[in-house]
């Protein structure tokens, strides 16, 4: 059982962001790994949680009736249909979180016949304890509950709490962002491989300038515009590559990407 310290936390929906968060908090030591349950009927998705740990039963029924906190990462088309199913189960002693893109508080509550509710937009790196992760409550949330899905997210990088009325655009930014990034990565190594760099070298130099990037950024209190200019020096290399990539609309394809997958999340409701 549970103690005051620790919690039964379960996962309805066994895909990759639920597995993200509960690598996360395994190794965060938040939780212990046999602390958590999903329930799936492929194989391939059973080895991989039961691989560091995690229960995994055959129904989402038993997760349900094994948890104090229940994080729901089905996708948006099937959260009704899920939780018309187990809205029986959905006691008020049960926290239910949901991390379903676009699915709003008060669908959520309806479907469920549960107020006890929080909405997360975490993002996979939770599994490395780097998410960028925002949530909103539901009327009948308490603070504890709050405080402790602010400890759970917090465990796995960083958490915000924001209106619910922002979370398309968290959606298309941090949800969505980290693919915006790989692609990043990618083209830059392929660009060090074009002027002549081993492939292992110019992967190893894109991903730590980017994560270097973004400490600079989080953590000097300059603007990223104040930080681009510290390093573009007069005709020198840098302004050159800023250059190209004003030519090539990069500010404004990211900015479309943010914007596209918000209108996308926003469909989905």
């Amino acid at each position: 059982m549970a103690t005051a310290e620790t919690f039964n936390l379960g996962f309805i929906g066994a895909g990759k962001m639920a597995e993200s968060i509960a690598r996360g908090v395994s190794k965060s030591g938040l939780l212990p790994p046999s602390y958590i349950s999903t329930a799936h009927r492929s194989q391939h998705r059973r080895d991989a949680f039961s691989s560091f740990g995690v229960k995994v039963f055959h129904h989402n029924i038993e997760v349900v009736e094994a948890s104090d906190v229940i994080i729901l990462s089905v996708k948006p088309q099937v959260v009704k249909e899920v939780l018309l199913e187990l809205s029986p189960l959905l006691s008020e002693d049960k926290l239910l979180v949901s991390v379903a893109a676009g699915i709003k508080l008060k669908d959520l509550q309806e479907w469920a016949g549960h107020g006890r509710l929080i909405r997360v937009m975490p993002n996979t790196p939770s599994a490395v304890g780097e998410a960028a992760s925002v949530m909103t409550l539901g009327e009948k949330a308490s603070k504890e509950d709050e405080k402790r899905i602010g400890s759970l997210f917090g465990a796995i990088g960083k958490i915000w709490i924001a209106n619910e009325k922002c979370f398309d655009a968290v959606t298309g930014l941090s949800g969505s962002g980290p693919a915006y990034i790989y692609i990043a990565i990618e083209a830059m190594a392929d660009g060090g491989v074009a002027a002549g760099l081993p492939r292992d070298l110019a992967f190893n130099l894109a991903s730590q300038t980017v994560l270097g990037a973004a400490a600079m950024a989080m953590k000097s209190g300059k603007h990223p515009a104040q930080l681009k200019d510290e390093v573009a020096s007069p005709a020198g290399t840098t302004i050159a590559g800023v250059r190209e990539l004003e030519n090539g609309g990069f500010r404004a394809a990211l900015i479309n990407a943010v914007v596209a997958a918000a209108n996308r999340s926003s469909t989905l409701s």
